[in-house]
Formats: C-alpha cells, sequence, structure tokens
C-alpha cells in the first residue's frame, strides 16, 4: 500500500513537472513566435520605408556639332512608366547643353501610409512637368505635362476625359494646398528638379523614392549595345 501510495506521488510529481515544462515550452515559442513576427513587420516596414521605383529611364541617342555656331546638340531618349510600370510612348529632347533636368511635383504621403504598404499611398507619386537646360535667358524647356491636365500613364479607359480632368484639376488644388493635403494624408507637396550631365554609352534611371523624393541613378550600357543601333 505504501508502495502504491509512494508511486502515485511520483507520478503525480512526474505529471506536475510535464505540465510546467509544457507550458514553459508553449510561452517560449509564444514569445518566440512574436518576436519573429514582430522582426517581420520591422523589417517589412523598413524595406517600405527605405525602397524606391524606376520611374523613367533615359538615353543620349545622338550629339552633333553645329559646323557654323560650334555648338554640340544633345539628343535625349526619355522613356517613362506608368504607375503598372509598362512604358509609355517615348520623347525625344534635344538640347544645345547637357546637364540636363526633370522638373517634377512630387508628393509624399504621412509614414504611416507607407509603413502599411496602402495601395495608393505606400509610396510617394509624381508627376513630371517639363525637361530643361538652365540656361539664363537661353534656357531651354520641353514640357512632359501640363498643370490642370490629366498626366501621361495616368488615363483610365472608359472614364469620360472631362471627368478626368475635371478630377485632376481638384488633384493639383488638393495637393497644393496645406488645409486640403492634409486631410488626405499628404505630409508635402513640392517641385523638385533632379539633373545630372547626360553624356552616350550610360543608363540613366529616375526613381521615386517610397518615402522621399526622386534621385537619378547612372550605369553602362552593356557592352553588347555599343557601337550598335538597335532596332525593335
Amino acid at each position: 500500500m505504501a508502495f502504491e501510495k509512494g508511486g502515485g506521488m511520483r507520478c503525480g510529481r512526474f505529471l506536475s513537472a510535464l505540465l510546467v515544462v509544457g507550458i514553459a515550452a508553449a510561452a517560449f515559442f509564444f514569445l518566440a513566435y512574436r518576436f519573429f513576427s514582430q522582426d517581420r513587420m520591422l523589417r517589412a516596414v523598413i524595406d517600405r520605408l527605405s525602397a524606391d521605383t524606376r520611374i523613367a529611364d533615359i538615353v543620349v541617342t545622338s550629339v552633333r556639332t553645329d559646323a557654323a555656331t560650334n555648338k554640340t546638340w544633345t539628343t535625349i531618349k526619355f522613356l517613362e512608366y506608368d504607375t503598372r510600370l509598362k512604358p509609355l510612348a517615348a520623347k525625344y529632347f534635344t538640347f544645345s547643353g547637357n546637364i540636363i533636368q526633370f522638373q517634377s511635383l512630387v508628393i509624399r504621403f504621412d509614414d504611416a501610409y507607407v509603413k502599411a504598404g496602402h495601395p495608393l499611398k505606400g509610396k510617394s507619386a509624381y508627376i513630371f512637368l517639363k525637361a530643361f537646360v538652365l540656361d539664363g535667358s537661353k534656357t531651354e524647356s520641353f514640357d512632359i505635362n501640363n498643370k490642370h491636365e490629366v498626366p501621361t500613364g495616368y488615363e483610365v479607359e472608359g472614364v469620360s476625359k472631362e471627368f478626368q480632368r475635371r478630377l485632376w484639376r481638384q488633384f493639383w488644388d488638393y495637393a497644393l494646398d496645406p488645409a486640403t493635403a492634409g486631410r488626405m494624408g499628404i505630409k508635402n507637396a513640392q517641385l523638385e528638379a533632379p539633373g545630372t550631365k547626360f553624356i552616350p554609352g550610360k543608363l540613366y534611371s529616375l526613381k521615386i523614392e517610397h518615402d522621399g523624393g526622386m534621385r537619378i541613378d547612372v550605369q553602362d550600357l552593356p557592352l553588347i549595345l555599343k557601337g550598335e543601333r538597335a532596332v525593335f
């Protein structure tokens, strides 16, 4: 009888210890899951805040010198991408200089939208306005989009063009007015004009930072394209 009683007590203690170990293990795995979930979430937030998207590519297509005036003319190909990263119709601009800038309206949204990966406000928005070479009274400029018009790449098929124009007129006014912009979750809207020196043999990529403005990245064209005129 004493043996049975002692055995039952030992069995009870063993089960109690097993239960404690089980609870501790469950607590450990729960805390580990929370830690790694929070870590993944934090990494996702950081990735969203530090991410960028390519919005246009530029290459120099020709450089020619006018013997009569000794002026050098640089022609660039400007290829913009729409909101789905599909290329739009290319534009060609010719300047008498090669330090070229791109004026744009850049709209930054509150960080909360960027952190959450909001489908519409999860990264800065932009609208290209013009390409230009700044040279005082001899400044050369080409329009890309006009204020209060539907920007290229944003027109929606099957929707009245007049309705879209009216919507964009309101959007411009809202974005540039601090009171209404705040209600739309816009942190700020401002004009930016990134630029650089454009030379042949380079690929220039305009990018929009999801929580910031525009920048231009430069890389060499692939060797296979050097000296070739590609046909598409």
